[in-house]
């Protein structure tokens, strides 16, 4: 009984101590709920005190900001009724000149056109003042205004062409005292340092055959095996009675030295038919692309030349097969490239770039059988096409005179073009081509006002004119070698220059008694 009366005052005191334990926390629940309420109820009451002090500072700032925009907006609103008041004034001082300017105008206009009234009747005055005067001169001198007119222009055309020739003859003086003697020292020195000899050839080869059975072994049956030879080479084989020799003809030196080459390696080897044919010309074709490298890397050594491109080197080995008026170009171009070097070393010029234009100058003789044109015009494309100085494209376009020359080296290619071409020996033509260029530069000399006679010296390098006397003076004869040298410029085509000469012989004769 007594332990079961411990086990209830154990269980009484435990919940006692529940009750208790569950009030006193409670009420520190309660405690501390109140605290946070009054600590949430002050921060509520200090935020408002805040906000309505922030509130009360933004108004003042904002009517702070309104009186400094209204401030500002009243000053420019007189800063411009100020200047509109400005502007208003000169518009109407403006008005006031224009107005006065309008009345002087109109004044100004009456004068002008009262003085014009005056100056009209004047001016008729005047007309009829002439025309008296006119008819009292043509009465005096018997001759009407047109008359008078043409004999005044005839002597001021007389006078000025006198004056002009005159003037032509002193420059020409003057000139040729200054220049000649300095020209003529380094023409002579180049000359002397250069001298080239030329092979002489035309537009045909000639293959030698060891017997006439050959021509027949050529032709082949039916004429298949010269068929074949002529479509591969691109040559004419031309076989007539020629003993033991065959000819052959084209235009183009390079398929001429290929089928030449091709002929004769056929001939020696005896075997003759289409398949041979086909082998011995493709063989000559690579011989003749080796010797044409071969020789334009000689031609560049030789004019001491260097880093040219590949397919100039080419080109220029071409030249070696290419002949004009039977001068060789190669040979030409080498002379020219020579002769260039020697008078800039004497001028005190670029050397190597002289050399260069010279050795150039023709390259588009190289391609003239496959591109229309002058072979001045094509070689300045060819060479600007592979990235060459712009002085030597200028150069190899000039040289003809075809375009103004402006660079010095134009006038040394020039010039020593004309030394290579124009010295005797250096070239020829067809008797037919001679006669007809002598002839023609007689018909031009006589075709001028007061020649009397012409004659061409000088294998057509000159031409002489006799004039007469009592129509051409000293003076005039300068202006017709200069007619007679532009009609020879525009209407001929020759290598080298032609030298005019005007002969005016005055002859007084007398008879003793």
């Amino acid at each position: 009984m007594q332990e079961y009366m411990i086990y209830i005052y154990i269980a009484g005191s435990l919940f006692g101590g529940l009750i208790i334990g569950f009030l006193v926390r409670k009420y520190i629940a309660e405690a501390r709920i109140s605290t946070a309420e009054n600590a949430a109820n002050r921060i509520i009451e200090e935020a408002n005190r805040e906000a309505e002090a922030r509130l009360r500072e933004a108004m003042v700032m904002s009517k702070e900001e309104i009186h400094a925009l209204r401030t500002e907006f009243d000053r420019e609103t007189k800063s411009r009724k100020s200047e509109l008041f400005k502007l208003e004034q000169r518009l109407i001082l403006k008005d006031e000149v224009q107005e006065k300017k309008a009345q002087s105008l109109e004044k100004k206009e009456e004068q002008i056109a009262r003085k014009n009234d005056k100056l009209k009747n004047q001016l008729e005055e005047a007309e009829v003042m002439r025309e008296k005067q006119l008819h009292e001169l043509e009465r005096i001198a018997r001759m009407s205004t047109d008359e008078a007119r043409n004999i005044l222009l005839d002597k001021i055309k007389a006078e000025v062409r006198y004056e002009a020739a005159h003037f032509i003859r002193d420059s020409e003086s003057k000139a040729k005292l200054e220049a000649e003697k300095r020209a003529r020292e380094i023409i002579t020195t180049a000359i002397q340092r250069c001298a080239a000899d030329h092979v002489t050839e035309t537009t045909v080869s000639v293959v030698e055959l060891p017997n006439d059975e050959m021509k027949g072994r050529i032709i082949g049956r039916e004429g298949r095996n010269i068929r074949t030879f002529e479509t591969l080479t691109g040559v004419d084989l031309i076989i007539d009675d020629t003993p033991e020799a065959v000819v052959l003809s084209a235009f183009d030196p390079v398929r001429r030295e290929i089928a030449r080459l091709a002929l004769e390696r056929l001939v020696s080897d005896g075997r003759i038919h289409p398949a041979r044919i086909e082998e011995m010309v493709t063989r000559a074709k690579k011989d003749v692309a080796s010797l044409i490298r071969e020789e334009g890397e000689k031609a560049i050594f030789d004019a001491g030349i260097h880093s040219m491109h590949p397919e100039l080197v080419r080109l220029l080995g071409r030249l070696k097969f290419r002949t004009s008026y039977g001068q060789n170009v190669l040979n030409h171009s080498l002379e020219v490239a020579h002769l260039c070097g020697l008078m800039a070393a004497e001028l005190n010029l670029d050397v190597r770039l002289a050399k260069r234009a010279g050795l150039l100058h023709d390259i588009g003789k190289a391609l003239d059988h496959e591109i229309e044109g002058p072979h001045a015009s094509i070689g300045a494309d060819v060479l600007k096409k592979y990235g060459e100085h712009k002085k030597v494209i200028h150069a190899a376009a000039s040289h003809h005179g075809d375009i103004e020359l402006t660079n010095i080296e134009d006038v040394l290619v020039q010039a020593a073009d004309a030394i290579s071409a124009a010295r005797p020996g250096a070239r020829r033509e067809s008797l037919e081509n001679y006669i007809k260029r002598l002839q023609g530069l007689e018909d031009i000399a006589t075709s001028i006002d007061g020649v009397d006679k012409s004659f061409a010296i000088q294998a057509g390098r000159e031409i002489r004119i006799m004039v007469k006397p009592n129509v051409i003076g000293d003076n005039e004869s300068i202006i017709v070698a200069r007619e007679v040298a532009k009609k020879i410029e525009e209407g001929l085509e020759y290598p080298g220059q032609i030298k005019v000469t005007v002969i005016r012989e005055t002859r007084a004769v007398e008879y003793a008694k």
